[in-house]
């Protein structure tokens, strides 16, 4: 695991390398800033080489950083990240079972609003209604900690405003167009590219914590995949953001979609309410259509006319609206 909050050694050489960007930064003068042996320096070089960092080694001259890797190490994400509470920390690990059990145990710890947890795979991911989230290298799996002083009644909205700055960053970052399917995922060309999971603990009407757990097919094979996941309940197809050969950062997204995320939470917090409902309504692939919804007590059918201000989806059928929370919708 890496942090952003305890300053490592690999840190430090990429920030100063960074610092020498278009020359060589030598070994004596890395030996010095860091109090260490020329041959500790080449280990933690190579260390970082092992990370994917493309460092230029040149006798008498030293070390240049040439590119960085298409990981989200926490030092890079925090590098430029421009929010205020979301990132404040950053846990990072190549392999975990599931982010969200993570931050799930960060919960009870103070001084945790904020803290997203950011894995390059899981091996037991968590999709919504305890389904199996398939979560190979290539993607940007994460979960986000929060301990939000507002209305219980909020929680709801979360769904709307995390895949909304899901689909703002990605217009932003990549130029694509992505679509909302409600309540909580993202598509490309109808096939589904990114998931949303909300866990929160309620006691005495207050919010204790709420977790959202974010998956985006960075950078997968769809194939792959949906090998996996035919077979699963109101699967409807996957996609990628990003194609095998095409060059686009990671990194660059997730600090945008952070970004976006926190813009929209602050709205909740003003009580901006109607322009987030707006903003969803614009980019849903749900309104307008007729559709079938899988509820916990049956299948509901009907014109999906809007969605109100908690996020809740509104169906037309036979004159009457009928106001939904949760479902798993087909268009």
């Amino acid at each position: 695991m890496y942090t952003s909050f305890d300053e490592t050694r690999l840190e430090k050489i990429v920030r100063l390398l960074k610092s020498h960007k278009f020359e060589f930064l030598s070994g004596e003068q890395l030996s010095r800033s860091l109090n260490l042996s020329r041959a500790a320096v080449w280990k933690y070089i190579k260390k970082l080489q092992s990370l994917g960092y493309k460092i230029q080694t040149r006798q008498n001259l030293g070390y240049k950083l040439l590119a960085k890797p298409e990981l989200l190490l926490p030092w890079e994400v925090a590098d430029g990240l421009q929010t205020e509470i979301f990132g404040r920390k950053i846990y990072y690990f190549d392999t975990i079972d599931s982010t969200q059990s993570f931050a799930l145990r960060l919960a009870s710890k103070p001084y945790e609003n904020g803290s997203i947890v950011i894995a390059e795979r899981q091996t037991r991911g968590k999709g919504r209604l305890n389904r199996r989230w398939i979560s190979p290298k290539g993607g940007i799996w994460l979960s986000i900690l929060l301990k939000p002083d507002f209305e219980v009644s909020y929680v709801s909205l979360f769904p709307i405003i995390t895949s909304l700055a899901l689909a703002k960053a990605i217009e932003k970052v990549l130029k694509l167009k992505p679509r909302l399917k409600w309540p909580n995922d993202v598509t490309l060309n109808n096939k589904k590219v990114a998931g949303i999971l909300i866990e929160a603990s309620i006691e005495t009407n207050k919010i204790d914590y709420l977790i959202i757990g974010v998956g985006m097919n960075f950078r997968i094979q769809p194939k792959m995949v949906s090998r996996l996941l035919k077979n699963s309940e109101n699967f409807y197809g996957i996609t990628t953001l990003v194609g095998k050969n095409k060059e686009s950062d990671p990194v660059e997204l997730l600090q945008k979609f952070l970004y976006e995320l926190e813009q929209l939470y602050r709205k909740i917090l003003s009580g901006n309410l109607k322009e987030i409902r707006n903003e969803w309504i614009k980019k849903s692939s749900t309104i307008g259509k007729n559709v079938t919804i899988s509820t916990p007590t049956g299948l509901v059918k009907g014109k999906a006319v809007s969605i109100d201000e908690n996020g809740a989806l509104l169906l037309s059928r036979k004159g009457k609206i009928r106001c939904l929370l949760v479902g798993d919708v087909s268009h």
